[in-house]
């Protein structure tokens, strides 16, 4: 139980380091009069929502991107060590009992 415990602290701390974040896709769009432009696509509270990137705004939106997709893979992780951990406290306390 202490290695899970180690391990939920770091994937917290790693998620206290993750930085600026915003969920989407950054994709590069064609437009009908030729040339291309910069659009975030993401969905928040149920609603979908679309916004043009500026071209100097790319690379910020593009990192604020890879941390949200980071930050939700250390979420996912931390949520599987406390499942593991609850599993481990249950079995413990389910073996006390029964000596």
């Amino acid at each position: 139980m202490i290695e899970l415990e180690e391990k939920m602290t770091s994937v917290k701390e790693s998620i206290t380091r993750v930085g600026h974040m915003h969920p989407g896709t950054l994709s590069v769009q064609k437009r009908s009069g030729g040339g291309e432009y910069h659009q975030l696509s993401f969905t928040h509270a149920g609603k979908g929502h679309t916004l043009y990137v500026r071209p100097e705004k790319v690379d910020e939106v593009s990192e604020a991107v890879v941390n949200y997709r980071k930050f939700r893979e250390l979420t996912n992780c931390w949520i599987e060590l406390e499942i593991a951990f609850a599993k481990c406290r249950r079995e413990e306390t389910s073996g006390s009992s029964h000596k």
